[in-house]
């Protein structure tokens, strides 16, 4: 059995703020967890380099498309690594090993009869003198009536087609468009309407998605699945490859969100296996992206599987509300945004993680603020996680030289930890994220209580052997805790596991104590509580 865990593919058409990574970083904490338990893991995603946004980037900035897409690509995979995620493969959808596939796919769903050609109207703009992408044609929501684009409202959630929108304008030059014909292929999506609503009655009964894919879903479904062309006049993206179709370009319906599929045959092409061992009716698949990401995921994609005969169809949906910034919505354009290399460039990466973890947008809008930033990171990385562990291994450093007192560890609290794993466990795998990590801090701050209440610095002169088993029991929880915060803070679970001599990852209890203890240094710094008025007034100052 595989679990095969998507992320969703980010515009290279700007750098990534911290709302990007609070939808993403449960994909990480996901493949930590299961490799630690000993799963086979294919954790995919990529740089989406073909989209619209790129085109009108590359225009702002006289540049090419290519340019763009290298630039951001290259900045995202660095911002990734920083932050500790473990992708198997992260690749981009101006590869060839992506544009290849998803000709074949294309092919495949023709040869099926899911794909039939139609003479449509389309928005065309007389002063660029071209056929407008989607994404080019703005104006307002004709369900909402709050400011859109062709191809989604943000405010409601509305899939839309250009011509629905009321007051149309051509991003470009602003100027209204003309309709004209073109012919273009369409998926038979309405064809799938039975088997996704069987499809999403079964993700109901099992509780594999949040709610909010499940209430847009259900919506979807109860207004019929229309059929959508899926290609498109584009500037750049991958060509149709049927004869007359010359300048065509898949569209996105199919194109972008195939890229779990592709980077997963890119990578099974890589490691000499064949794709059916990877994706089959037993892989678990796990979809991690924002919210105005759901119905490509639970409507769209699993159309297409159904349409290619494929039998991994997505299992979880982790599907996060957005997060806002110092309680105003983020705006790229506005410049009011945490961007990542900045961040990354001043702060701890497990302060980051454990942030958007605790404070995830997991059903609903969550708020970053510099003031609770610096004051988590205080109060619990530094206060309750980094000074329980930094106060038991310097106590032994100096009243045992570095020796671990090999005395048995206290059996309450073995039974807990025990307990902790598989409780943690569960959470995660449910997508519950930040209920686990508030579990595993819980039992940091008993850790603590557990420390001031035994007393050590008295036991070690007046009890000795109950000294001994006290400080044995504090290393055993540092330990665990080396392996249970692994696959969220993963930086510092590395330090721990370092000044303890383990070797080993896994999701289980480390019973065998460490006969010694190594170089200990202080997992965090403490952040000066003045950072809060300097960075939120940087924030002001940039925003415009």
């Amino acid at each position: 059995m595989t679990i095969v865990i998507g992320g969703a593919w980010p515009y290279a058409n700007g750098s990534l703020h911290l709302g990007h990574v609070a939808a993403l970083l449960p994909g990480d904490i996901l493949a930590r967890y299961y490799r630690q338990k000993g799963e086979q893991v294919l954790y995919v995603s990529g740089s989406d380099c073909n989209g619209t946004p790129i085109s009108i980037r590359a225009a702002q900035e006289n540049t090419t498309t290519e340019a763009i897409a290298n630039h951001y690509h290259e900045e995202f995979k660095k911002c990734f690594n920083k932050l500790g995620f473990t992708y198997d493969l992260y690749t981009r959808t101006d590869a060839e090993h992506h544009h290849e596939s998803v000709k074949g796919l294309f092919l495949q769903l023709l040869a099926n009869h899911f794909l039939y050609k139609k003479k449509i109207e389309q928005a065309y703009c007389e002063t660029d003198q071209q056929f407008l992408p989607d994404r080019f044609v703005e104006g307002i929501c004709p369900n909402c009536g709050a400011k859109a684009r062709g191809d989604q409202c943000d405010n409601c959630s509305e899939i839309l087609d250009p011509l629905d929108l009321i007051d149309k304008s051509c991003k470009i030059c602003g100027n209204e468009p003309v309709i004209r014909e073109t012919e273009h292929f369409y998926f038979t999506f309405s064809q799938f309407q039975g088997k996704l609503e069987s499809f999403l009655s079964e993700a109901k009964a099992e509780k594999r998605w949040r709610d909010n894919a499940l209430g847009l879903t259900e919506r979807y479904l109860a207004e019929g699945v229309p059929d959508r062309a899926v290609t498109r006049d584009l500037p750049n993206g991958i060509d149709v490859p049927v004869p007359g179709f010359d300048g065509k370009k898949i569209y996105v319906w199919i194109e972008a969100v195939a890229g779990y599929l592709t980077a997963s045959l890119e990578w099974a092409k890589q490691h000499h296996m064949a794709i059916e061992d990877l994706w089959n009716e037993e892989t678990i698949s796990y979809y991690v992206h924002g919210k105005d990401n759901i119905p490509f995921h639970t409507v769209i994609w699993p159309a297409i599987l159904m349409g290619l005969g494929v039998q991994a169809l997505p299992t979880h949906i982790v599907s996060n509300e957005y997060l806002t910034l110092e309680k105003r919505k983020l705006s790229t354009s506005q410049n009011w945004a945490v961007w990542v290399p900045y961040i990354l460039s001043r702060y701890d990466a497990d302060s980051i993680r454990y942030f958007l973890t605790t404070n995830a947008p997991e059903n609903r809008d969550t708020d970053f603020s510099w003031r609770e930033f610096i004051y988590s990171h205080n109060g619990e990385l530094l206060g309750a996680y980094g000074n329980f562990v930094n106060r038991t291994l310097k106590f032994i450093e100096k009243s045992f030289a570095s020796q671990v007192p090999q005395a048995e560890v206290d059996s309450t609290i073995r039974k807990q930890t025990i307990q902790l794993f598989n409780e943690v466990g569960i959470l995660i795998e449910g997508g519950r994220f930040k209920q686990a990590l508030e579990t595993i801090f819980e039992y940091i701050r008993g850790a603590n209580r557990y420390f001031d209440e035994q007393q050590p610095w008295l036991q070690v002169k007046e009890n000795v052997e109950a000294g001994n088993c006290t400080l044995a029991t504090c290393v055993y929880i540092i330990a665990n805790l080396g392996q249970l915060l692994q696959p969220f803070l993963p930086f510092s679970a590395a330090k721990v596991r370092d000044m303890l001599g383990i070797d080993e990852i896994m999701w289980h209890e480390q019973v065998e104590l460490p006969k010694t203890i190594e170089d200990i240094t202080p997992l965090f710094e403490r952040l000066d509580i003045e950072l809060i008025e300097e960075e939120y007034q940087k924030l002001v100052r940039d925003s415009r």
